[in-house]
């Protein structure tokens, strides 16, 4: 195998390679606390930009942002019956509010306990609903629609960096609405939002659809979410959006009185991403060199290494680099010159690894000739052969947004291609599905061969029947991902029970 930036391959093995484009990219490393991450500036770099471009779509939608505590009392959780069992084995509590000195160590202090146990939030729809109930009187007050964004902790007990932590960071919405109708439309809405988002922002194609009953938000009535295939074949929840009907405006007591002056009971939503976003682009992209960052989330879309020499001609060379720094800046491009004291190659790698879209290496040639050799991050190699380009500056220049625009592209249309030409439609029984996928995975997620999604006939059933099927899809490591929107019309047997099918449903290993 020719030598790569990284040392190991997906082909190799797919998790340890996830966790080298997350070290040697400069992504993040684990924290002393077990089980979080620290975010170094690379990987925060990243995030802002998911952020930003998210914010403004949140707020386009009518949704203003707000702030709620970290720190939820425990009744509050204990109101919604179904919400506490969906959460209560991953809630962090917190019992006492002081330690004091014993000998010499440090303590906790009994006499400091807490009159009520604070859960650290895991989500917030129960302490933002006790807002709503003093917030909304009046059908005037409707819709309210708030936005946060925040950390929370669930406290996972098997971890990776980015794609499941015990704690993270994400968005969370939260809508209160007169009518179901209503509420569900915003619902969908939000999942559209998200849809298009991962597709135009982080050229990760997704499918939209509705979750299973067995897999709905704990309170839910309804469970959207978006699934997007990584380069391993599995699919990873990149977002999802519920409708939660009135079961917590009804533990809450959020009422509001209608144009007819009677008290009823609110819809409400809820929906969110994290950084787990930033876990789906790197496994949707990256290469055995590294990540490879769409240019929309890219701290630094273009990156300038000057090849300095030690030597007095390296001051116009650095002012060269300089000079068309602000150039690019001009035209609204992030850009960076490298003047780090490391070899130039050195440098360059360093951000082959970290998925600049486009470095830029400049010589003493390139300097005295008005010229700009540059590579593409999405497309380094021609075979083992690392390509470069050259340019006249200017031409360089007048180009680059549109350059940046083809990189995007491009990575969109290889995710496409591999998620279109990965899902299978022929398997007609559960035995079908089973030779397809094969024995499930073993317990350390050892990568094996590549396997896509499945699209199946299921008959929609519920309750006990329902918990069948996961059971016998779990015995696989497999899951339904969600049933997508915007379906054919069906005919044929559901492939578990052989009743008439209702719907498709996708089925995929996942994470």
């Amino acid at each position: 195998m020719s030598k790569r930036a990284l040392s190991v391959s997906r082909e190799q093995n797919f998790p340890e390679w996830y966790q080298a484009v997350v070290r040697d990219g400069d992504m993040a490393e684990t924290s002393p606390v077990r089980g979080c991450m620290i975010i170094k500036p690379w990987g925060w770099g990243v995030w802002e930009r998911v952020q930003a471009e998210l914010d403004t779509r949140i707020k386009d939608t009518g949704h203003d942002n707000c702030y709620f505590p970290l720190f939820i009392p425990m009744s509050f959780i204990a109101k919604e019956a179904e919400h506490v069992e969906g959460f209560a084995k991953e809630m962090a509590v917190v019992t006492h509010h002081r330690l004091k000195n014993e000998g010499g160590k440090l303590v906790v202090d009994p006499d400091a306990k807490l009159e009520e146990p604070l859960i650290v939030r895991p989500t917030s729809e129960t302490i933002i609903g006790d807002a709503f109930q003093r917030w909304i009187k009046s059908y005037r007050d409707l819709p309210l629609l708030v936005n946060q964004w925040a950390n929370v902790v669930r406290w996972e007990m098997r971890t990776r960096l980015f794609l499941r932590t015990a704690e993270f960071l994400w968005q969370e919405g939260h809508t209160a609405h007169a009518d179901r109708e209503d509420a569900v439309g915003e619902t969908l809405k939000m999942l559209e939002v998200y849809r298009t988002f991962a597709e135009d922002v982080l050229a990760m194609p997704v499918i939209a659809g509705e979750k299973p009953a067995n897999e709905r938000f704990p309170g839910a009535d309804n469970t959207y979410s978006i699934e997007a295939m990584m380069q391993d074949g599995k699919a990873l929840q990149a977002g999802t959006s519920h409708y939660l009907g009135t079961h917590f405006s009804e533990a809450q007591n959020i009422q509001f009185q209608n144009a007819q002056g009677q008290l009823t009971y609110c819809h409400t939503t809820s929906w969110g991403v994290s950084t787990r976003l930033i876990g789906g682009v790197i496994m949707t992209h990256g290469d055995d060199d590294g990540l490879r960052l769409p240019p929309m989330i890219a701290p630094r879309q273009i990156v300038i290494v000057p090849m300095l020499r030690e030597k007095p001609e390296d001051a116009a060379l650095i002012e060269y680099c300089a000079s068309l720094e602000k150039e690019l800046k001009a035209a609204g491009i992030r850009t960076l010159v490298d003047t780090k004291p490391l070899k130039s190659a050195e440098k360059r790698w360093n951000w082959v690894r970290r998925g600049a879209p486009i470095i830029v290496e400049i010589g003493g040639r390139d300097a005295s000739g008005g010229n700009v050799t540059f590579m593409r991050r999405d497309r380094l190699r021609d075979g083992d052969k690392v390509i470069s380009h050259t340019k006249e500056r200017a031409a360089f220049v007048s180009e680059a947004t549109a350059l940046l625009k083809d990189i995007q592209d491009t990575l969109y249309a290889e995710a496409k291609a591999r998620l279109d030409g990965n899902i299978v439609s022929n398997l007609a029984s559960f035995d079908d599905l089973m030779n397809y996928f094969g024995p499930a995975e073993s317990d350390d997620d050892e990568a094996g061969a590549f396997k896509g999604w499945a699209r199946v006939p299921w008959s929609r059933p519920e309750g006990a029947a329902l918990e069948a099927i996961a059971d016998r899809l779990k015995g696989l490591k497999l899951t339904i991902r969600n049933a997508p929107i915007g379906q054919p019309e069906i005919s044929g047997k559901c492939i578990f029970s052989g009743e008439p099918a209702k719907e498709y449903v996708l089925i995929a290993r996942a994470y």
